[in-house]
């Protein structure tokens, strides 16, 4: 890396150097969806954020590969589709066709490598009789279960201690209890039970994985082990991030990964949203009504590692920083090109601005740090473009900053202005030039009404849309409400 990069270390709790195990080359493995239902704003920060993650550092000079796991087997896609009266493998063939759906909207990117579980089995099986092997795991009636107290640092990540758990924190069914030696056990195979429509043949009998073992394993057999950033929600400490780190380390006895790295969780008011509390906004939903642009900037605005509130204010104020860039973007490209090009270098403040920002995010990825940057350059490009002073570099600044960020569609060039808001505009420069303020007062607001604004500049009236008319702008606009 050109710089140096410092991420929050979950299983340190400090922040850490992030040392590559290989100087050019970055691995990250973040934990994606159980697909049971469509995803929800929740889920998608995860998603946003490890996406614009891998952007960064492949900014800074490595070749980044991210790896997000589709948990397609599981308990919650048993239930789900015995209550819809569907196949279980149909139904998160359909999930993982709606959840590629929707994130392809976010407009990022896939990750670079997309695991199934149902398409790991083979790999589950091996690190599941490595455990057994080393006596970390056990048979019990065609199930296979991990022995906690066999792994004396248990409780690392998470910070508990065995005396401190109960059983029914381990996540597992109730009914699972009798097979288990010690109620803290959790389960890495499960034999076939009647309502369950797929298995797999192991060692032990037909059955299919446990939840934890799936990610040990994906993780595994694509970055190999002691890679470089494992990712997900703050929700997945403990105990599914605590029972991969148990897993492999006791399998295989290296780390899994050098960096653990979560992210807070979006909140409806104190609780987070999820679907077991049925609290949920739906992606698609949200991407409909606000757009893409709207979205991102709106997961930019608060640190990852804190929780985020969801709430129509805090994506109207989202709203309302992209306008603040689109508006500046618009000054630049009407402005004289010896204003924004000078001698061909950086301004200082051009470079000033550029360079805190993306120290910001050399800082634990500190999304609000380097946004406040961005603003900076915007405001005092403003107050220089408006005075018809140089501002040399901005747009090629502002271009680098927004495409680590995911906002560089803000860039993109526009529909022509409509010929009747030109046309109120010339109107309203000329009752100004007739000393007619009251009617150039009423020709704003006109203009206001239909989605625009009138800047006035050293270089004459610049007509800006403002998102204001009902049904102004393109889908992924900061006007797309």
């Amino acid at each position: 890396m050109a710089l140096s990069t410092r991420i929050h270390d979950s299983l340190t709790n400090s922040l850490r150097e992030l040392e590559p195990r290989d100087p050019v080359k970055a691995a990250i493995y973040a934990c994606g969806p159980t697909v049971y239902a469509r995803i929800h704003v929740g889920n998608a920060r995860p998603y946003v954020i490890f996406a614009l993650v891998k952007r960064f550092l492949e900014h800074e000079g490595l070749d980044v590969t991210l790896v997000e796991n589709i948990t397609d087997v599981n308990d919650k896609i048993y239930e789900r589709a015995r209550e819809q009266g569907t196949p279980s493998d149909e139904l998160a063939r359909d999930m993982t066709a709606a959840y590629k759906r929707d994130t392809d909207r976010l407009g990022l990117g896939r990750p670079d490598r997309e695991p199934l579980a149902s398409e790991t089995i083979g790999a589950i099986i091996e690190l599941i009789q490595a455990l057994i092997d080393r006596g970390h795991a056990y048979v019990s009636a065609g199930d296979v279960y991990f022995s906690v107290r066999s792994f004396p640092e248990y409780g690392k990540l998470s910070n508990r201690r065995l005396e401190d758990m109960a059983p029914k924190d381990t996540g597992e069914p109730p009914e699972e209890g009798a097979l288990k030696r010690d109620p803290l056990d959790f389960a890495l195979w499960k034999a076939q039970k009647e309502d369950e429509d797929t298995a797999w043949e192991a060692p032990w009998g037909r059955g299919r994985p446990g939840w934890h073992i799936e990610c040990s394993a994906m993780a595994e057999s694509i970055l190999g082990l002691d890679f470089d950033i494992h990712g997900g929600g703050s929700d997945l400490v403990f105990p599914h991030h605590e029972n991969e780190i148990a897993q492999t380390e006791a399998g295989r006895g290296r780390p899994l990964a050098r960096i653990w790295m979560h992210n807070g969780m979006v909140q409806f008011g104190v609780e987070k949203m999820a679907k077991s509390v049925g609290n949920i906004r739906l992606l698609s939903d949200a991407l409909d009504e606000f757009g893409r642009d709207v979205l991102i900037m709106y997961f930019l605005a608060g640190h990852y590692r804190q929780p985020l509130a969801f709430s129509e204010e805090r994506l109207e104020q989202a709203e309302r920083s992209l306008e603040r860039i689109v508006n500046f973007r618009r000054l630049l490209d009407q402005a004289p090109q010896e204003v924004v090009q000078g001698d061909g270098l950086l301004d200082a403040a051009v470079r000033e601005r550029r360079d805190a920002f993306f120290d910001a995010l050399r800082d634990d990825f500190n999304t609000p740090r380097a946004l406040a940057e961005l603003y900076d350059l915007v405001n005092e490009g403003n107050r220089r473009l408006e005075a018809g002073q140089p501002y040399a570099g901005a747009h090629e600044a502002l271009a680098e900053m927004l495409a680590v960020v995911g906002l560089e569609g803000l860039l993109a060039p526009e529909e022509p202005v409509d010929e009747e808001a030109e046309r109120l505009a010339g109107e309203r420069e000329r009752a100004r030039e007739a000393r007619d303020f009251a009617r150039a007062d009423e020709l704003r607001r006109e203009l206001a009404e239909r989605g625009y604004e009138v800047r006035d500049t050293a270089e004459g009236p610049v007509l800006v849309r403002t998102g204001g008319a009902a049904g102004a702008g393109e889908a992924g606009s900061p006007s797309s409400r």
